[in-house]
């Protein structure tokens, strides 16, 4: 059996406040961000910003394990998923589904944190 090597990795690290502020600012960014799925699961959060910050990091974290940058794909064809136990997995869709297929990227590791004023995540891309 084959064990998946390491393909790419992402770390970011979100400012909460900044973050809130920004979806205040700007609610459209919200429809922009996050999916369906990462809507609903917020509006199930008394305070759904830091969770929202950490799923935008592990978006970002995605693009800098796959080596791209900002604009590469669109931030709704990465979707924070949480598996049955809480744990977050990733899906990808679109443009950056086609990119991870076209890198041989078969599964990923990804890794939130959030605290009162930063949330983080770090996403291992592997083969």
């Amino acid at each position: 059996m084959t064990r998946p090597t390491p393909v790419g990795l992402g770390v970011d690290m979100v400012d909460i406040a900044r973050f809130r502020t920004v979806l205040g600012r700007r609610p459209s960014m919200y429809h922009r961000l996050f999916t369906e799925a990462e809507q609903g699961y917020a509006a199930s959060l008394a305070d759904p910003v830091p969770s929202l910050a950490a799923r935008f990091a592990a978006k970002e974290a995605v693009m800098k394990a796959l080596g791209v940058g900002l604009g590469r794909f669109a931030f709704r064809d990465v979707e924070v998923r949480r598996l049955p136990g809480g744990a977050p997995e990733l899906a990808l869709s679109g443009d950056a589904g086609a990119l991870a297929a076209e890198r041989l990227v078969g599964s990923w590791l990804v890794s939130l944190t959030h605290t009162a004023t930063m949330a983080a995540a770090v996403v291992l891309a592997l083969s």
